[in-house]
């Protein structure tokens, strides 16, 4: 358990770190963010105003419940950027969590953030929701709830599956909320290791079928064989995904009757998909 959280932490440091290099590097973000008017901001017009309304009652129990907060944003484009750079930028813009003082739990923000032009979505999960919102959980709400939505073309239904998976998450007891996390972690690194024996077997393919003949082939003498070197090649296939993490400084809380910036952070927690 121990090096599992090591092993997390070293990811959300480098993660964090990309991020930065990033948004130092990359040319400045257009400003036309949608503006934060409450708990769902609904720019791409994917919801109708009662499910707006209910949902943004929905959002306002959960954060009286357990002092989370949790806001859905749907955009009309992301810019042209990746969409956890664009949720990094989002996140610094408006700022949703609390920032920690006192008693409150610190960094406690979340955005379901939906691009359905360019036909992602992204879990963007603040630092102290990162135990219990863990990056292989995201994922699979993600990958099982939401996108089975999307992929239908009932976009509306999809952040709400979203909202109602997550929002369970976020209310259930700690202990409980940290087992599911754990139990999806652990059926993560399953799948990764894997992953990595198939890529180690056609690393040996590759070496052993296609590269050693190659070079064995360029020596001061040259046989004529009844067949040549055996290739086993896949064509059009390959594997990788996951989503990509992003970090972002922020907060959330309530002034002038509307949201504004209460100092949470966000550092590499949360996953992206597509569909």
């Amino acid at each position: 358990m121990i090096a599992l959280r090591s092993i997390l932490s070293l990811k959300t440091v480098i993660t964090g770190l990309a991020i930065a290099f990033m948004a130092i590097t990359s040319p400045a973000f257009a400003q036309s963010f949608p503006e934060l008017t409450g708990r769902v901001v609904d720019q791409a017009d994917l919801l109708d105003p009662a499910l707006e309304a209910e949902l943004t009652a929905k959002l306002a129990e959960l954060e009286t419940q357990s002092n989370r907060q949790f806001v859905v944003a749907t955009v009309n484009s992301l810019e042209g950027y990746d969409i956890a750079d664009y949720g990094y930028q989002l996140g610094r813009t408006w700022g949703i969590g609390q920032d920690g003082d006192g008693e409150t739990e610190k960094d406690n923000g979340l955005i379901l953030l939906v691009a359905p032009n360019e036909r992602k979505v992204r879990v963007e999960v603040g630092y102290g929701l990162e135990g219990i919102m863990t990056d292989a959980l995201s994922s699979i709400i993600i990958q099982n709830d939401i996108l089975p939505q999307f992929r239908n073309g009932d976009m509306a239904g999809g952040i709400i599956a979203g909202v109602n998976r997550i929002s369970s998450q976020l209310t259930l007891p700690e202990e409980e909320a940290l087992a599911i996390a754990q139990q999806a972690s652990q059926q993560s690194a399953k799948g990764d290791g894997e992953n990595i024996g198939l890529m180690v077997f056609w690393i040996f393919v590759l070496i052993f079928f296609v590269i050693i003949p190659m070079f064995s082939n360029r020596g001061g003498k040259r046989y004529r064989r009844g067949t040549g070197p055996v290739v086993i090649w896949g064509g059009g296939s390959g594997w990788g995904g996951g989503g990509g993490s992003s970090g972002f400084g922020g907060g959330g809380g309530f002034g002038g009757g509307g949201f504004s910036g209460g100092g949470g952070s966000f550092g590499g927690g949360g996953a992206s998909g597509g569909w």
